[in-house]
């Protein structure tokens, strides 16, 4: 019997696993060892697949040579570049482990498990940008973030030439710029107008950008840039030379100190607190910016001058208890002003008064006083220059209930902004931008308070219907048009398309008493150059509609109508035989059916099963960061009349939420959430959680209602409990911990012994911590609220088991209820199994065994099996052994490297019960059985797209940053 060699530098998995022999019996050596492609291993040439039949191992990071037959020919291979790191700053370890009682290996990245890969950041000088006080350009423009979707606050850029300033970061701020091409780079201050989800929820992503675009300009001092998928790990390895100062009132720091949780080096951020605390008149200046009668002025240099008055809502009975006021409640009305235009510059003056042509001349027009060459005189701007133009000043409102408005009415440094007061006494205010909902700006006294500015351009840019049928993103929403047209049952189309109309006689049309615009995505209203002062719509984007878009398809790929109604063929049990081989055949390609794909073996668990029943739907299927098509991980299981529950909740799900059900559908399947799991701490998996909390408070407020139990790694508990500092979030955490089989079954000991002892949660074997009996006695009430709540669901149990990709990783097991027919019988419930980000690992295969579905991430493609080993990923193939090996009757690839802009690079031969996941994808389990047969259409959909290598991605996205 062959032994293991003794192999250095690498990482065998399963080492610790107390019952290997299961894993082994379903293995498949030969195609497992195909998915692998090249196996390296250092001083050992050769392995025998015999005595290894699973073996994935790898001895150091090297290029690896892409199979043909899996990947596009005309690809870069840029990414092979980028796979080999420089030793001296991203060592990886790999280390091995040997039992001779398991004889299987799977390569993972130890010390990026333990979390021991953050490199430690160097201190580097904070970098001053140098402004130009003579902008030719300067405008303000309207970010359409949440405007079709309306969950989030729009942003507004303040843009110079060499400077940017941006107002609000809500959720979805990155993938918008990625969108449309806003240049980030030089955005070094950010102005919140309330300090919450709805206006901050974008700040992890917009931490990112700024950190890739750092690490690309010190590339050739330092560091070789490394990029395998998931690029949020890229925010430890920044410096603090490129910083961001974050504008926002009170207690705003509690929020960046949430943020320290799951972004390494927060250094980058500089909290710029102002105004007194809610709770006290405590001022909360770490900067000692100048306080001027209520007006508080932040910057005030060449370029701009921006002032803040804070509206304060308890002085107006908002609250009965001024304790109960957090900083959320807050709100900010900032002041833009632009300096004064100097006069044109005249040269007879300059010549009168003894001044010779050059650069002189240069210097009074910048304001500067210059001797003169034939006169014992100094010569004043004012000697040469015609008269001063006043500069613009832009006002933005954000007045989010009508208490508020009345700290508006009695703020003083108003009064010098307004037209009905003395003539020459007011300053003269060009544009005034509101973010307050309809609700107080249609309000009698607020459309007066808006007439005294006089002739201002006012942009009415808070939630508004006219804008939900227009959407802001608008790639992904042709690839979301695209798939509809092709198979509507797994891709419905977006819940806005039936939304109603409200009635509208009560918009306020009849009390407006000056002239208003409706904000547009990416609407400016121009500052400079004086001669273009005014609305700018050249740059809003062209709207292209649901039928121009599939006629554009069909223009493009003629065969897809018949696709379209083979596809529906599919339900109505129409379709020819399979083995009646090619469906339809399209110059050098045909569509066939496998074999396989005629087998209408349903799992009994399905059995006269509703559509009613279940339902999974794809909300965010991209890794790492948001891109233009995929948004990052979220599904959202669908329990119908029962409820629903959140697996991940990455940035953006609110709004992904509410392009599939529509704005008052997704308001119901917020409300009717049971639990919200979140798999590991990486920011691509949790940081839409706060807006989700903050709207299902909100919605059922005054409501009789329980807290909704959101299930987490530790790590994300630190973060949630410093957010609830600025508001609440209506939620109780429970560790995953607590949530493992073995866990439930100690706690349920533990208490019915009432053995107050140390004891542990965790199986045998693995690297989780102990819980202590204080833990115990917090989670306890926790975990029978959540058997309660489930068991309203319809669900049997949720249960958390370990896998292997970062410190604290875990993944999940949906069981549903057995059904009691009327005739007495049983049929089974159903299982859904959700891998979470991972390396395969027996303990995913064990939860996985006899599961109707399992989600599995699949973040690349087999020839990049380094890359995942070292990222801690899966592979499509490893993705699709593991549910083979588990018997999952169904499996659904996700997480996919943004590099896969669109559809990933899989080998269809091992497909026949896998699909590949796309957003708003809508599974529901009475279409299971048709699943698979759906692929090869989805492949032809996009034969005609190129497979983008995620390298060039990053670059594209730090060229908008530059």
């Amino acid at each position: 019997m062959n032994t293991m060699p003794q192999i250095t530098n690498l990482i065998l998995l399963f080492s610790n696993h107390s019952n290997p022999s299961f894993f082994l019996s379903s293995l498949n050596p030969p195609s497992i060892l195909k998915s692998t492609n090249k196996i390296l291993i250092k001083h050992h040439k050769s392995l025998s697949s015999s005595s290894y039949p699973f073996v994935t191992c790898l001895s150091s990071i090297k290029p690896h040579k892409y199979n043909s037959k899996s990947f596009n020919s005309n690809r870069r291979t840029s990414s092979s570049n980028f796979s080999s790191l420089k030793q001296s700053d991203h060592k990886m370890e790999y280390e091995v482990e040997e039992t001779k009682k398991i004889g299987i290996a799977s390569g993972f990245n130890k010390k990026r498990a333990e979390g021991g890969d953050r490199s430690k950041p160097k201190d580097l000088k904070l970098k001053v940008r140098r402004l130009n006080p003579v902008n030719t350009s300067s405008y303000v423009q309207i970010l359409g973030t949440g405007m079709d979707t309306q969950d989030t606050s729009p942003s507004v850029l303040l843009f110079f030439d060499k400077q940017r300033f941006i107002f609000n970061a809500g959720e979805g701020l990155q993938r918008f710029c990625t969108e449309h091409k806003i240049k980030l780079s030089k955005i070094d201050h950010i102005f919140l107008s309330r300090v919450c989800s709805e206006t901050a929820g974008g700040l992890p992503g917009y931490c990112i950008i700024r950190k890739l675009e750092y690490l690309f300009q010190i590339r050739s001092e330092a560091y070789e840039i490394y990029f395998a998928g998931l690029l949020l790990t890229l925010a430890g390895t920044g410096e603090e030379g490129i910083s961001v100062n974050v504008w926002g009132p009170s207690d705003f720091k509690y929020l960046v100190d949430a943020m320290k949780s799951f972004i390494p080096n927060a250094a980058m951020f500089h909290t710029r607190c102002f105004g007194p605390s809610p709770k006290s008149d405590r001022v909360l200046l770490d900067n000692n910016p100048e306080k001027v009668n209520d007006q508080i002025k932040l910057i005030d240099d060449e370029v701009v001058k921006i002032s803040a008055i804070l509206l304060r809502p308890e002085a107006h009975g908002f609250k009965e208890d001024e304790f109960a006021i957090k900083s959320s409640d807050i709100s900010v009305l900032y002041i833009c002003e632009l300096p004064e235009i100097r006069g044109k510059f005249d040269p007879e003056k300059a010549k009168a008064l003894g001044l010779r042509p050059g650069p002189k001349y240069r210097e009074l027009q910048e304001g500067i006083s210059v001797k003169s060459d034939l006169k014992d005189i100094m010569i004043h701007p004012d000697d040469v220059l015609g008269p001063s133009v006043s500069g613009p000043i832009v006002l933005l409102v954000d007045c989010p209930t009508l208490y508020h408005f009345q700290e508006i009415l009695s703020a003083q440094p108003l009064e010098i902004y307004y037209a009905d007061i003395a003539e020459g006494t007011h300053k003269i205010v060009n544009c005034v931008i509101h973010l307050s909902p309809p609700l107080v700006v249609n309000s009698s006294d607020y459309q007066k308070w808006m007439s005294r500015f006089g002739g201002a351009e006012h942009i009415m840019a808070g939630h508004q219907v006219k804008n939900i049928q227009i959407p802001i993103l608008q790639s992904s929403a042709r690839v979301a048009a695209r798939l509809n047209y092709l198979c509507p049952q797994f891709f419905p189309a977006p819940g806005f398309w039936s939304l109603q109309q409200p009635n509208c006689s009560n918009d306020g049309t009849d009390l407006k008493l000056c002239k208003t615009v409706s904000a547009e995505n990416l609407l400016k209203f121009r500052l400079r150059p004086y001669a273009q002062l005014g609305l700018d719509r050249s740059g809003i984007p062209i709207k292209a509609g649901p039928n121009e878009i599939i006629d554009d398809l069909i223009s493009e790929i003629p065969e897809i109508s018949d696709a379209a109604k083979q596809v529906s063929q599919l339900w109505d049990g129409e379709e020819e035989d399979a083995a009646d081989g090619v469906t339809f055949v399209e110059g050098d390609m045909s569509i066939t059916e496998e074999p396989w794909a005629s087998e209408n073996i349903v799992s009994r668990c399905l059995e006269n099963i509703t559509r009613e029943n279940v339902e999974i739907v794809l909300l965010g299927t991209g890794s790492s960061q948001p891109s233009k098509y995929r948004n990052v991980s979220s599904i959202f299981i669908n329990l119908f009349s029962k409820g629903s529950l959140l697996l991940d909740c990455g940035e953006g799900t609110l709004g992904q939420l509410k392009r599939r059900f529509g704005i008052q559908g997704a308001d119901n399947a917020v409300k009717g959430l049971k639990c919200i799991w979140i798999s590991h701490i990486h920011a691509d998996h949790h940081t839409g959680l706060a807006r989700i909390l903050t709207l299902r408070r909100d919605l059922l407020k005054g409501l009789p209602h329980d807290p909704l139990i959101v299930i987490g790694p530790r790590q994300l508990k630190r973060f949630l409990d410093a957010y609830e500092r600025l508001e609440d979030l209506d939620m109780q955490f429970l560790d995953c911990r607590h949530t493992t089989q073995a866990s439930l079954d100690s706690f349920e000991s533990h208490y019915n012994n009432e053995n107050k002892t140390e004891y542990n949660l965790i199986s045998k074997g693995s690297q989780m911590q102990r819980v202590s009996p204080v833990d115990s006695d917090i989670s306890y009430p926790i975990i029978k609220n959540l058997k309660n709540v489930i068991s309203d669901a319809g669900l049997e149990n949720v249960i958390s088991f370990p896998v292997v990709h970062c410190p604290q990783a875990f993944g999940v097991v949906l069981k549903g209820m057995d059904r009691v027919h009327s005739d007495g019988e049983t049929t089974p419930g159903w299982k859904i199994v959700y891998s979470g980000d991972t390396r395969p690992c027996p303990e995913l295969v064990q939860a996985s065994r006899g599961a109707t579905v399992l989600i599995h991430e699949a973040t690349f493609e087999d020839a990049l099996v380094d890359e995942a080993i070292a990222r801690n990923h899966s592979t499509t193939s490893e993705a699709i052994e593991m549910g083979n090996s588990a018997g999952a009757y169904r499996i659904i690839l996700t997480h996919f490297s943004q590099r896969y802009p669109k559809i990933p690079v899989f080998d269809q031969t091992y497909m026949h019960k896998t699909c590949i996941a796309f957003d708003m994808m809508s599974i529901n389990f009475a279409d299971l059985h048709v699943l698979p047969r759906v692929l090869p259409y989805l492949k032809l959909l996009f034969k005609n797209e190129t497979v983008v290598d995620e390298s060039d991605d990053v670059e594209d996205a730090v060229s908008l940053a530059a």
